[in-house]
């Protein structure tokens, strides 16, 4: 009997590549639940096997409780005082045993036993892969297409491992066959016990960056940096890159000779067109060069709100939009900015309109001639308050600004600005607009506290208009507050979905 486990559990920790004393627990597990059946009752079994000689004793099992305690499970469980006539030093909490007629193990070898080992094994597998995997989230891994599902695919990595590609992480129209090798991102690993634990994704930007690490040497010596990158799967993708040593061009490396190097990857990727951007830590430039093909003839950076606007000719326009806004799109999500793209005649109307008012503004305001205003305007001002708190040094390096004048401008704006907040103090009377509507995107605190001035105080104020109504808060424009009020009505959306949601459930 006790070679006969010894050769079990040598014969399946070597089949299974996991720890004997995983079977040996296993066994016990099953030689305890077989014990129990026989004994037709709800009893507490526990079963030693001598791991030498394979031979094992059965006990019974009373936990000890509170002799005030009720015994829930009689049969499983021994007051303290009981306890103590045969253990005085026995404590609450603790067992007391008593040895019992083993079941043989051939009865349950078929049964209980193969059933409990076939789980143990399947449990040490999935734990050992986790344990395989998991400092490897972020790496390429290789595999054999297994299967195919409605919701995924699912992959053979070897070593009894599995991972899973979620249908929303496959390439888009890719046609997958079981038997096929396919590459994919490690991009999760859980601990779960069922289910996939690997998750890997063909889609994520950090895919095409590892494909590219993985072809092109340069790039795992740290010659050549890979800054970002931005894709459609399936469809285009642009990478960002840049050189630590100057006299390496990182986009011809990145493309390798005739091609070789990016066409690999596209063929990795079911033919996705890649543009390799040169990375520049001038973020207008950075922004011209991920814009390629299209050729940018003008851009205004607006720092505040993290857009730029792009100038192309005409006959490109289409070229710089991209099919579907695609190419745009793409370009904003590697560089991080909103990109706003126009054609030439339309970006001068646009700086002709924002410079007319910055010039109004600055004759209004500041109480000075058109010649003035204009070389505010042309210099980069478009506010009082830039006027009035930049350093004294950049108005003075303006040919045409004598000190005095600088000193003048200056006290003028600040003047203003202490008028415009006098006047709003008094028009809010007390009210001031909540922290929800100051923290909302696209408003500034000034423009929040105009907004207070006619009783918009909320975010929930601020959905309740039209852009009719806004019309009367000042520095308010027609874009702007179709903008602000499609923002505030953002909840009223989700609130609409989760009802739907609950009243489906």
């Amino acid at each position: 009997m006790g070679k006969d486990i010894l050769l079990v559990v040598d014969a399946v920790s070597n089949e299974k590549g996991v720890g004997e004393q995983i079977i040996f627990e296993a066994l016990e597990a099953a030689l305890a639940s077989a014990t129990r059946k026989k004994h037709g009752a709800d009893i507490e079994v526990r079963v030693a096997i001598d791991r030498e000689t394979g031979d094992y004793t059965t006990y019974r099992r009373w936990e000890v409780i509170e002799d005030d305690m009720e015994q829930e499970f009689p049969l499983r469980q021994l007051t303290l005082s009981a306890a103590r006539l045969d253990e005085p030093e026995i404590a609450i909490g603790d067992f007391t045993e008593e040895e019992i007629d083993s079941v043989e193990f051939g009865r349950i070898a078929a049964q209980t036993a193969k059933q409990v080992i076939v789980q143990k094994v399947r449990e040490a597998e999935r734990e050992r892969v986790v344990e395989a995997y998991k400092e490897r989230v972020g790496e390429l891994v290789m595999g054999i297409v297994k299967r195919t599902e409605r919701g995924g695919v699912y992959l053979d990595l070897g070593g009894n491992a599995e991972a899973y590609i979620p249908r929303e992480d496959m390439i888009p129209r890719e046609a997958v066959r079981p038997g096929d090798r396919l590459r994919g991102f490690l991009s999760d690993v859980r601990s779960e016990p069922r289910g996939p634990q690997l998750f890997v994704s063909r889609t994520a930007p950090e895919f095409l960056i590892e494909l590219f690490k993985l072809e092109v040497p340069e790039v795992g010596q740290g010659v050549i940096v890979i800054n970002g990158a931005a894709r459609d799967p399936g469809a285009r993708a642009k990478i960002a890159v840049s050189s630590n040593d100057p006299r390496l061009d990182p986009v011809g490396a990145c493309v390798g000779m005739r091609g070789s190097r990016v066409q690999t990857v596209s063929n990795e990727l079911a033919g996705e067109r890649i543009d390799i951007i040169l990375h520049n830590d001038n973020p207008a430039q950075f922004v011209i060069n991920a814009m390629a093909p299209a050729e940018v003839k003008g851009i205004v950076v607006d720092e505040e709100t993290n857009t730029m606007d792009i100038a192309v000719e005409s006959e490109k326009l289409s070229l710089a939009i991209g099919r579907g806004g695609q190419n745009v799109r793409l370009a904003a999500e590697l560089t991080g900015w909103e990109l706003n793209v126009m054609d030439e005649t339309a970006a001068d109307e646009k700086s002709e309109a924002e410079s007319k008012v910055s010039l109004q503004l600055f004759v209004d305001q500041l109480d000075v001639d058109e010649e003035v205003a204009m070389i505010l305007v042309q210099e980069g001002f478009s506010s009082v308050e830039e006027v009035a708190y930049v350093p004294r040094e950049e108005l003075l390096d303006i040919d045409e600004f004598e000190e005095d004048l600088v000193d003048e401008l200056r006290s003028r704006a600040q003047d203003a600005l202490l008028t415009k907040a006098i006047a709003t103090e008094e028009l809010l009377d007390g009210k001031s607009p909540s922290e929800e509507l100051m923290a909302m995107e696209g408003i500034e605190n000034q423009m929040a506290f105009n907004m207070a001035a006619h009783g918009i105080l909320t975010v929930d104020d601020l959905a309740d208009q039209s852009v009719d109504d806004l019309m009367i808060v000042d520095e308010m424009d027609e874009e702007l507050a179709a903008k602000l009020i499609m923002k505030a009505r953002e909840s009223w959306f989700t609130d609409e979905d989760q009802n739907a949601q609950e009243a489906a459930q």
